[in-house]
């Protein structure tokens, strides 16, 4: 049921590139998540999609079969938890997380 969500949420976003790249003012921040649930190289260009569309969210690259997901993001606008939050609303596990330089 939460896969079937995710597609379609994957197929009205229009999932056609794996990063997006957006401006914002304020302090970035860039996590790297080591997230579990990944199947195929859709859920990593899907997710990339869905955040690129939270407020908040400068850019966003995941890596299948890795599994990696680098977002970064603004402070001020979003917190790493409700990222996390997000990432386990698509279905997927974070596993861990490290902050980047």
């Amino acid at each position: 049921m939460i896969r079937r969500r995710f597609l379609q949420f994957v197929a009205i976003s229009g999932a056609g590139a794996l990063a997006f790249e957006a401006r914002g003012a304020g302090t970035a921040r860039t996590v790297i998540y080591q997230v579990k649930g990944f199947t195929c190289i859709t859920c990593a260009v899907g997710l990339d999609t869905l955040l690129s569309k939270q407020k908040g969210i400068l850019s966003s690259k995941s890596t299948y079969p890795e599994g990696k997901v680098t977002v970064k993001f603004e402070e001020s606008a979003i917190t790493e938890k409700a990222i996390e939050g997000f990432i386990a609303e698509m279905g997927f596990s974070v596993a861990s997380s490290t902050t980047a330089g």
